[in-house]
Formats: C-alpha cells, sequence, structure tokens
C-alpha cells in the first residue's frame, strides 16, 4: 500500500499547481499599508526574498534594484518583487514637496482606517497600497526564484484578474473595517491574493523555461500528470512521450525547453520535494520512503537526496524536527 504522502499526490495529480503549493508552504502574509493624498514617495530595503504591493486606489511608479525604468501601477494592479534588495514608491499629484511615507511605522488596521470599505470606496481616498511578503520553505524559494522575473506586474486591466481585484477589495475593506474576526479573514485572503496574483500573472507574461511554465503547458500536461500521480515508478521516455502524443524527440526537446531540464531530471526533483515533505512531517522510515519514490536502495536514495538538498535524510529530518514551526 502507497504511504499517506503518494496517496495526497495521487488525489492531487489533477492539479499540479495546488500541490506545489502545498509542498512548498506557501504563504502570503499582509505585513503593512498606507493610505495618503497629495505628493508622496516611499522607499526601504527590502529583506524578504519575495515581496508583494497591490494597489488599492490612485496611481504609483515603482521602481527597485535591476528594473531597468519605473513601473506604472494603476488601482488593482499587483507586483510581485523577486529578489530585490530596495524599491521606491511614488505618487500623488499638487504642489510642494512628496511627503515621506514609511509603511513600516504604519500598522495598517489604523493607518486605513476611515480610508474607505473597499477599492471601489476607497479611490476618493487618494492612493491606497497594501504590501506583504511571501513565506516559504527553501525548496520553494527555490523555485520560485527561478519561475519569475525581478518584478513580476500584474495588471488589473487584463480581463482575466477579475477574481483578483475583487479578492483584493474584500482584504481592504477586512484591513479598513476592523470587524470581528479580521485577523483571521486577512491571513486568508492574503492568500488568496497571492495565488490569483500568480495565476493572472502565468496568463499575462511569456513566463521563462521553469516549472511554472511546465504546469501551464497543455500539451505537456499528461505526461506531468503521470509523474505525479506516480512518482515511485520507473517512467521511461518513451511511456510519456506516448501519453502527451508526441514523439520520443519532440517531447524531449519540448520538455526541456517549457521545464528548463530534461523529463526525468524533473521527475528526481519532484521526487525529492516529496521526500522532503515526508521527512518533515511523517515518521516514515528512510528506507521505506526510498523504495516508494522509485530507489533501488536507501543509499542511493541517500545520495541523490543530498545532492539535490545539501544533506543527508537524516540530518534534514533532524534539523527541521528540531527547530520550531
Amino acid at each position: 500500500m502507497s504511504s499517506h504522502f503518494l496517496r495526497e499526490s495521487t488525489e492531487m495529480a489533477g492539479d499540479q499547481l495546488s500541490e506545489v503549493f502545498d509542498l512548498v508552504e506557501i504563504r502570503g502574509l499582509l505585513s503593512g499599508g498606507f493610505a495618503v493624498r497629495g505628493p508622496w514617495v516611499s522607499r526601504g530595503s527590502i529583506g524578504d526574498a519575495l515581496k508583494f504591493l497591490a494597489m488599492v486606489s490612485g496611481r504609483a511608479r515603482l521602481t527597485a534594484d535591476g528594473v531597468d525604468s519605473p513601473i506604472e501601477l494603476a488601482a488593482g494592479d499587483v507586483a510581485i518583487l523577486n529578489g530585490r534588495s530596495w524599491l521606491e514608491l511614488r505618487g500623488g499629484a499638487g504642489d510642494g514637496p512628496p511627503r515621506e511615507v514609511v509603511p513600516e511605522e504604519n500598522d495598517p488596521a489604523t493607518s486605513l482606517v476611515g480610508a474607505g470599505a473597499g477599492a471601489g470606496a476607497g479611490a476618493g481616498a487618494g492612493d491606497v497600497v497594501l504590501g506583504g511578503h511571501v513565506e516559504l520553505n527553501a525548496a520553494g524559494r527555490a523555485l520560485l526564484s527561478q519561475a519569475l522575473p525581478p518584478v513580476g506586474h500584474v495588471r488589473a486591466s487584463a480581463a482575466a484578474v477579475t477574481p483578483l481585484r475583487g479578492i483584493l477589495d474584500r482584504l481592504f475593506a477586512e484591513v479598513s473595517g476592523r470587524r470581528i474576526g479580521s485577523a483571521f479573514a486577512i491571513r486568508q485572503y492574503g492568500q488568496l491574493l497571492l495565488l490569483e496574483a500568480l495565476r493572472a500573472y502565468v496568463e499575462q507574461a511569456d513566463l521563462p523555461p521553469g516549472w511554472l511554465r511546465a504546469l501551464t503547458d497543455e500539451r505537456l500536461r499528461p505526461a506531468l500528470t503521470l509523474m505525479h500521480a506516480e512518482p515511485g515508478r520507473p517512467w521511461r521516455l518513451e511511456e510519456l512521450a506516448r501519453a502527451a502524443a508526441m514523439s520520443r524527440t519532440s517531447f524531449a526537446e519540448r520538455f526541456r525547453s517549457v521545464a528548463g531540464v530534461p523529463p526525468l531530471t524533473y521527475l528526481g526533483r519532484w521526487r525529492m520535494l516529496l521526500a522532503q515533505r515526508a521527512l518533515r512531517d511523517a515518521d516514515v522510515r528512510v528506507g521505506s520512503l526510498a523504495v516508494e519514490l522509485g530507489y533501488g536502495s536507501e543509499s542511493a536514495f541517500s545520495t541523490a537526496f543530498k545532492r539535490e538538498v545539501g544533506e543527508s535524510p537524516l540530518r534534514f529530518r533532524h534539523r527541521h524536527r528540531a527547530t520550531p514551526a
């Protein structure tokens, strides 16, 4: 009988993006915001690998290291900053020097009170910005840093982002409304905001080769579904190519150009993500885990794990069990 982590993988095989999000423990957390009228500027360093900004109402120009020219953010836009060290936002209109806004000193639960009950109602409040960061484990940081550009810009003007705008409206209403249970609601909407922003970005942008582009490729989906459903099976290239209705050569070339790695390398990395979750969360023995994931011996599995993760399976387990969540 398959272990719990493999059964879970099989059950979610039709939705690989959700499965990956679960494995890398991704969470979008709101950490600040401000509402301001008139000319303003906000500058600061970035201490998180991934940060997001949502323009609830108004307009602003975003500049960051590694970005050639300012990015114009309109109401409803979201920007995801990947591996940046600093940012600057400028907005507002009118005479006089811009007001310096320091989000780190503002609690969004207080600084946005009275700014309006939603993006539509808040438009009269001037420029309203919400900011947050993305928490995820080491494997997730590696995956997303490869899949996203320095700044991913999701434009509200695209028809596909309607759900994103609705979530942004509700998130702002919770932040500014101070209703009972708002802290819980803000956490949930922060999660959904990040998911919808990534969905919208996938639909709007030409993605670089990587796992995110591979998971959205219709021609590769049948083969990816097989690998995700039965990661421990010794898949041959011919079988995967047949599932995708392609020749062996065409499949291998397309997979590499889309995913950035050959099919069996992708499979090996997927197995390692499953292994990391099992070692963190379950009490499965390393030898049993090796068998479930298709390795001929515990030694072969341990060697592959150390090559991919940088430490042995037992050391990985002990370190994560000793670290508070």
